[in-house]
């Protein structure tokens, strides 16, 4: 599925089954609270961190896709193309960091 199919599907979402996007603001608390979640699970489940009983069953990939849930729902409240902004994103770091990543000495 394409990023902007994506858009598309969460706009249909939100014009199905809730009343209407939450706001900007709130939109970004809520991707605050979803990376955080991320965060957690990574510090436990990978980092130094003991993982809490509670935790143990946590989705990672459900936290992630909370994450682009509302990263998609910020795109759309705000007209950005994300798929266009994606793939310049894409071009302008190949092109910048291909060298550099192949050239650094901590990578090797």
């Amino acid at each position: 599925m394409s990023i902007k199919n994506a858009q598309v599907q969460v706009d249909n979402w939100i014009k199905e089954h809730g009343v209407r996007y939450f706001n900007e603001l709130t939109n970004m608390a809520q991707l605050t609270e979803e990376v955080g979640e991320v965060a957690r699970i990574i510090a436990r489940r990978y980092g130094e961190q003991s993982e809490k009983e509670s935790d143990k069953n946590k989705d990672l990939g459900e936290e992630l896709a909370d994450v682009m849930f509302v990263v998609l729902c910020l795109a759309n409240q705000t007209g950005v193309d994300l798929q266009d902004a994606f793939d310049k994103k894409l071009a302008i770091k190949t092109k910048r960091d291909h060298d550099r990543h192949h050239n650094n000495e901590k990578l090797k």
